[in-house]
């Protein structure tokens, strides 16, 4: 009885599994739906292996349906940003590309690099991240109506029906603002954390909402460093030796609903909040660009909600917050 590493293959109608035991590989395809992953979990048990380490790339929903799956069977699930795996098969000077062989790769990251375990989001914030998701669609749909309203278009009948979807969306997203609050206020941990980042200068309840369904559970960061490396707001630098000096920005390689969440708040904050205010006066007078000083700011407001959820304290620009 050995432990086994096993990729996963993740498409929409499909799952493509290699298990790696030693140096020897087992396929096995099977649907992706319930029913599919009850064959996998069957075939996975017969293998006679005292552990699996189950890893699969984060593919939004198509991944969810086995992940949280083979979770609830008790397997060592882990989910990984595709950007990681990528580099990894790279690495391993991959050059073809199948879903066998794309299996085969997750499952030797898995066996290389031991990536943490997943865990489901809790029922609450799984359906809190499902309308705060949603609303942001129905806001981009506005927006992309609104922008073919002014776009030139003289035929009045597209200009009324263009007129009547926006009035139904305006309608839609507002009921959907109320429902969102309501189930915060539902639930109590969920109300206090989203009063404490209330008190943050630049976060109002909608940006609160939205922070605690894309950062799901703050205290699973062990540092605010960790937490924005997640959001993909720390710099990224590019120097080297003594002739190589590029500018440095932001890396963007991690959640791009969070980052989008933080962009107006952090032009706020640059007004109202004292410490994001004093910082980015000082990267101001040092000739930083304006993107860059926004850029600055929304890690200075992660790392300020990081720290009012981490000492469970109301805003204080005096209070030294963990870090």
């Amino acid at each position: 009885m050995f432990k086994s590493w096993v990729g996963i293959d993740v498409s929409k109608d499909k799952l493509d599994v290699v298990i790696l035991q030693r140096d020897e590989r087992k396929f096995r395809t099977v649907n992706n739906t319930q029913a599919g992953c009850k064959q996998l979990d069957r075939w996975l048990k017969r293998q006679r292996i005292k552990e699996h380490h189950i890893c699969m790339e984060a593919t939004g929903r198509y991944s969810l349906v086995s992940a949280e799956y083979l979770y609830r069977e008790g397997y060592q699930v882990s989910v990984v940003n595709p950007l990681r795996i990528k580099a990894y098969g790279q690495s391993q000077l991959v050059r073809n590309k199948t879903d066998r062989l794309d299996a085969f790769v997750i499952a030797d990251f898995c066996r290389s690099q031991r990536p943490p375990a997943w865990k489901p989001l809790s029922p609450a914030v799984k359906e809190l991240q499902a309308r705060v998701r949603y609303l942001e669609d129905l806001q981009n749909m506005r927006q992309q109506e609104r922008n073919r309203l002014q776009s030139g278009i003289t035929s009045p009948n597209v200009i009324q029906m263009l007129t009547d979807h926006i009035a139904l969306l305006d309608q839609q997203i507002e009921t959907l603002i109320g429902e969102i609050s309501a189930w915060i206020n539902q639930h109590p941990e969920l109300k206090h954390q989203k009063d404490l980042l209330c008190s943050i200068p630049g976060i109002a309840d909608l940006t609160a909402a939205r922070l605690l369904a894309e950062v799901q559970d703050f205290h699973a960061f062990e540092s605010a460093a960790q937490l924005a490396a997640y959001a993909g707001v720390t710099p990224r630098q590019h120097f080297s030796g003594s002739s190589v000096r590029g500018k440095s920005r932001q890396s963007k390689t991690g959640n791009a609903h969070l980052r989008k969440t933080l962009y107006f708040p952090a032009m706020v904050a640059m007004k109202h909040n004292p410490i994001i205010r004093e910082h980015s006066h000082r990267l101001e007078e040092r000739g930083k660009l304006k993107m860059v000083i926004i850029g600055a700011a929304m890690r200075k407001l992660l790392h300020i909600a990081y720290g009012v959820l981490k000492s469970g304290q109301p805003f204080d620009p005096n209070f030294t917050f963990p870090s």
